[in-house]
C-alpha cells in the first residue's frame, strides 16, 4: 500500500496539536467565555444557571437578576421564590434556584460571602460539579484548567486531539497534550470552536481553520451529557 493513502492515526501527533492551537490563538487571540460577570459570584452563579441552558439564555436572566442582587447575600434576602421570578426562563430553574439559594447560604456562613479558590471548597457547594469549578477556577482565578462540556467532548474526539469515551477521560488527556503555553486559553477556544465551526449536527468543515488536521472521518462519540 502506498504511504500517501495509508491510514492515520486516530490520534493527533504532537506537531498537529501544536499547529491546531497555533491557528485557534491566530484567529481568536483573547478568548473568553460568553457568560457576562462582573465578579467571581457573578460567574459561579451564571455557570450553575448554564446546566443545560445557553450562555444566550443565562445572560437575558442575569441582566435582570444582577442589578438587583449580586453578593450572596443580596441573593439570600431575594428568597427561592424571589430568585425564580429573574431565572424562570431558564431550563430547570425550580432546581437551580434551590441550589443557589444553597450555594449562597455555605458562601455566606463559611467563606466570608467570597468564592473560595480550591477546587474542594467549590465541588462542595450545591450545583457545583467538576465541569463548573474548573470554569471558575479557569475564568476567574486565572488556573490553566480543563473544563469539559459536551462541545468540548465532541471536538476532543473528532478531531483526535483526545480521544476518550467519558469527559474526565478526555479532561485528563487534553491536560496532558496541549502545550503548555496554549493551555489557560484551551478551554475557551475549544469550546467555541465547537459552538459554532464543529457543531453536533452539521459541522462546518468548509469553515474550519483546522480542518486538514482533523480525524472526523474516523467514528467517534460525538456527544455526552455533562452537568
Amino acid at each position: 500500500m502506498s504511504t500517501s493513502v495509508a491510514r492515520r492515526s486516530r490520534t493527533l501527533t504532537r506537531a498537529e496539536i501544536e499547529t491546531l492551537f497555533s491557528r485557534l490563538a491566530e484567529l481568536n487571540p483573547n478568548p473568553t467565555t460568553e457568560l457576562e460577570y462582573s465578579s467571581p459570584f457573578e460567574l459561579l452563579i451564571a455557570v450553575i444557571l448554564s446546566a443545560q441552558a445557553t450562555d444566550v439564555g443565562v445572560n437575558k436572566a442575569t441582566r435582570k437578576l444582577y442589578p438587583v442582587a449580586n453578593t450572596p447575600q443580596a441573593i439570600l434576602d431575594l428568597g427561592e421564590e424571589g430568585l425564580k421570578r429573574y431565572i424562570s426562563t431558564i431550563g430547570l430553574f425550580n432546581a437551580k434556584a434551590r441550589n443557589v439559594i444553597a450555594t449562597c447560604q455555605i458562601l455566606v456562613e463559611q467563606h466570608h460571602g467570597e468564592v473560595p479558590r480550591k477546587r474542594e471548597s467549590l465541588e462542595a457547594l450545591p450545583g457545583v460539579g467538576r465541569k463548573t469549578a474548573n470554569v471558575v477556577l479557569n475564568t476567574a482565578f486565572g488556573e490553566s484548567t480543563m473544563a469539559v462540556d459536551t462541545h468540548i467532548f465532541r471536538v476532543a474526539n473528532r478531531t483526535g486531539l483526545a480521544p476518550g469515551k467519558d469527559v474526565r477521560v478526555v479532561e485528563d488527556k487534553l491536560v496532558k497534550v496541549i502545550p503548555a503555553h496554549y493551555l489557560y486559553n484551551a478551554h475557551h477556544w475549544l469550546i467555541l470552536h465547537g459552538r459554532y465551526v464543529c457543531k453536533a449536527r452539521k459541522p462546518d468543515c468548509p469553515q474550519c481553520v483546522i480542518s486538514d488536521l482533523c480525524r472526523f472521518k474516523d467514528k467517534t462519540p460525538d456527544s455526552v451529557d455533562v452537568r
